[in-house]
């Protein structure tokens, strides 16, 4: 089974493809879209459920979404129909990393995409790029919260404690004006339902079974007692 296809059979039942639960991701929308009215841009947005639950909370606002799988961007279109928000969406099958909107954005996504700019720093640089005057960016990363294991590293790379994280965003120009810590329940939600969402339309096909049940496998022995998720609101300093 293809890539695209396995995450979005792995994030069915937990449409926010990162570790953050229902009220937390309110929390930061309605601290990122004060006036209701606000351009959204989620760079790498998948399934754009976060552009979703924006638009939902905010109906005067317009919002765009890129991303390279064409999967990813079908469910999109497909939810957004459903919920009555398709007028209000537009989507880009793209590189996120080389996109240029029309306007700019009042309101930036990068919530676990970060790689696909090549680190965190990077992926604000981009951001930077296509933010208007006073606009604001919703960006998750992950972090090690205690000394990673070997086997964390391999799965998940060379990734900076919380203090360092926040270090470099501030060094870059960007001020943090709020942000949520996932919690071990959170954290914990989100893998169950990586791989059981992924297992239980699988049953029937051992090779992806094995993908769940290998996942499984680095989350539990590799990284679960070290790994952190901190999505933050920033601001880019004048």
């Amino acid at each position: 089974m293809e890539r695209d296809l396995i995450s979005r059979l792995a994030h069915a039942d937990h449409p926010i493809a990162a570790p953050l639960g229902d009220a937390a991701v309110t929390a930061l929308l309605e601290r990122a879209l004060p006036r209701g009215d606000e351009r959204l841009l989620d760079l790498g947005c998948g399934g754009g459920e976060w552009l979703l639950r924006a638009l939902a909370l905010a109906p005067g606002a317009t919002a765009e979404g890129v991303d390279v799988s064409e999967a990813a961007l079908d469910h999109a279109r497909r939810e957004a129909a459903r919920r009555g928000l398709a007028e209000r969406l537009t989507l880009h099958q793209t590189d996120a990393a080389g996109f240029v909107p029309g306007q700019p954005a009042d309101v930036v996504f990068c919530v676990g995409a970060t790689h696909a700019f090549g680190g965190l720093r990077q992926a604000l640089a981009a951001a930077r790029k296509v933010l208007a005057p006073g606009g604001r960016v919703v960006v998750g990363e992950g972090y090690w919260e205690r000394e990673p294991s070997a086997a964390a590293v391999e799965v998940l790379g060379d990734l900076a404690d919380l203090p360092t994280t926040v270090d470099t965003i501030t060094a870059d120009g960007w001020v943090p004006l709020y942000g949520h810590l996932s919690t071990r329940h959170e954290l914990d939600d989100y893998e169950w339902n990586w791989t059981g969402s992924l297992a239980a339309r699988s049953l029937d096909q051992p090779d992806v079974l094995a993908t769940a049940a290998a996942h499984r496998d680095e989350w539990l022995r590799g990284y679960r007692d070290c790994f952190g998720f901190a999505t933050l609101l920033l601001a880019p300093l004048s």
